[in-house]
């Protein structure tokens, strides 16, 4: 309740000479600010819709907690740009950052548990200070499946006992998909201009292709894990999440850097760079892509075949592959998700706020089935046990299957993009978003770009290609490590050629007056 009067509180009417936010890029609002329109007002409009569309209206329930600073920020930021002292191209633009990342803000960064409900650390984990460094307005945290959806291996996508159940805002039945839920809804109902996942396996592309959006899982290392909720630090990554390519350019230009406390990212400062500045809608021409078709419905074959046509059109070379087999890797993942968690989390909890009780993973576990009328009311923890009971990565397996699991998915990557003597891959992102589903939990059974690159810690980059029976599916971009410039120069010229993306309608299901007939 704390959390819903601030946000009413901060939600003040939007001055009547103010735009609306709704479906506006990084660039309109800088342009709005430009001509006189304050950060301030821009930041209320979002606060406002943030209100009328989050726990009223659709309830998409994509945010957990607002900024109480918000507007200090933003009115800070302001006094900047009548100074001539702007500090980025972020200066001013407010950005939604997912709930296990933290910020320094007077709010807790709970990964959507309430066994974290206290976690208010008052330290910005390294890739919100860049943000920062650049003038954003820290707007507020978003909601995502629990524990980054590692708990449990029947978990209803886009569900934490903090927040609720994100709502997808093209079917209100749908799934968001996870675990960067709430980014995912949130950007896509325009929420604010951009947004932060984060991503172990598929936590950032697959809510970016089933919300409409933009979203790029980045090399491993590019971007700081110092201060976010880990599952594994083979593979996890924070990534940015847009309604447009050049929004998650703009977005991922500001997130790049090399952390001391990160080793993975010893070499991050010399990929920084504008990463927008050389979109050109002649970003396709003479590329040589491969192309990966996986079993999939009709319709969206007959969807993946017409981005193909447009990247065809556009001057790319296509050449079909085969994906080779990679037996045991799933399961070595699995192995290494597993210990990682143990090891990661363990490190993390010792280091939450004092405020924090559960200090390890065995503690959340108590913590859990002691309150599981709350926090395990649709599904339990499985995964959480059998991490709790491993040694984490002192288990004897564990070094011989991330090695397995490793070689396998970079190896696949490769001998694809060598077998087209190409530099972009290309596959369908997902599927549809399937029913949210409290009994069963997720069903998707689909095509999926995320298990390569995630274990590999190469790039993948969705760009929504249309929709399906309504409901928006994604193409990846997919290339070797560091090739993030690239992916989005292909994805930009893709997005601008086909113009396929398409603004949410909150439908309350896109089942509504199917017709399927019986047998006769």
């Amino acid at each position: 309740m704390r959390r819903l009067a601030a946000l009413l509180l901060l939600a003040a009417p939007l001055p009547a000479t103010a735009q609306t936010v709704e479906e506006q890029s990084i660039d309109q609002l800088r342009a709005a600010m430009t001509s006189g329109t304050s950060s301030e007002a821009i930041t209320r409009a979002y606060l406002a819709r943030i209100a009328a569309m989050d726990r009223a209206g659709p309830s998409l329930r994509a945010v957990i907690a607002v900024n109480p600073d918000a507007i200090a920020e933003a009115q800070a930021s302001d006094a900047r740009r009548k100074a001539k002292k702007l500090l980025g191209p972020l200066d001013g633009v407010p950005i939604l950052i997912k709930d296990n990342i933290e910020t320094k803000d007077p709010v807790a960064t709970t990964a959507g548990s309430l066994a974290l409900e206290d976690n208010r650390t008052g330290r910005d984990a390294p890739v919100v200070a860049l943000l920062r460094a650049q003038g954003a307005v820290i707007l507020g945290k978003t909601n995502l499946s629990e524990w980054a959806n590692i708990r449990s291996t029947k978990a209803m996508s886009g569900w934490s006992a903090v927040g609720g159940l994100v709502r997808n805002p093209y079917a209100l039945d749908r799934t968001a998909c996870g675990s960067s839920s709430g980014t995912g809804a949130g950007i896509a109902a325009s929420f604010a201009a951009a947004g932060l996942g984060t991503e172990t396996d598929g936590s950032v592309v697959c809510p970016s292709s089933m919300n409409g959006l933009v979203g790029l899982k980045p090399t491993l290392g590019l971007v700081s894990r110092t201060y976010v909720v880990p599952i594994s630090h083979s593979q996890d990554t924070p990534g940015p999440m847009a309604r447009s390519v050049r929004d998650a350019a703009i977005l991922f230009s500001a997130m790049v850097g090399s952390d001391p406390a990160d080793p993975a990212t010893a070499n991050a400062n010399q990929y920084r760079k504008d990463y927008a500045a050389g979109l050109s809608t002649n970003g396709l021409k003479g590329v040589r892509i491969a192309v990966y078709r996986p079993d999939m419905p009709a319709l969206e074959a007959v969807k993946f075949d017409a981005a193909l046509a447009v990247l065809k059109a556009q001057g790319a070379i296509l050449i079909d592959v085969t994906r080779p087999k990679t037996e045991g890797m799933g399961d070595a993942e699995f192995d290494v998700l597993k210990f990682e968690l143990k090891s990661d989390l363990d490190k993390y909890l010792a280091a939450s706020a004092p405020a924090v009780k559960a200090r390890t993973l065995d503690q959340v576990v108590a913590f859990d089935t002691a309150n599981a009328a709350t926090e395990m009311p649709y599904f339990a923890q499985e995964i959480f046990d059998m991490a709790a009971k491993s040694q984490g990565i002192a288990e004897p397996t564990y070094q011989g299957q991330r090695d397995k699991s490793l070689a396998a998915a970079k190896g696949a990557i490769d001998k694809m993009l060598a077998d087209a003597g190409a530099t972009i891959l290309v596959q369908p992102t997902y599927g549809p978003a399937w029913l949210s589903d409290p009994v069963y939990g997720d069903q998707y059974t689909g095509p999926s770009s995320s298990e390569l690159p995630a274990i590999s810690g190469y790039p993948n980059l969705t760009v929504p290609m249309g929709l399906v029976r309504g409901l928006p599916v994604g193409i990846s971009f997919i290339g070797p490590a560091y090739s993030e410039q690239a992916l989005f120069n292909a994805g930009y010229a893709y997005e601008q050629a086909s113009r396929a993306r398409v603004a949410p309608r909150y439908l309350p299901s896109v089942d509504a007056g199917l017709e399927v007939e019986a047998a006769k």
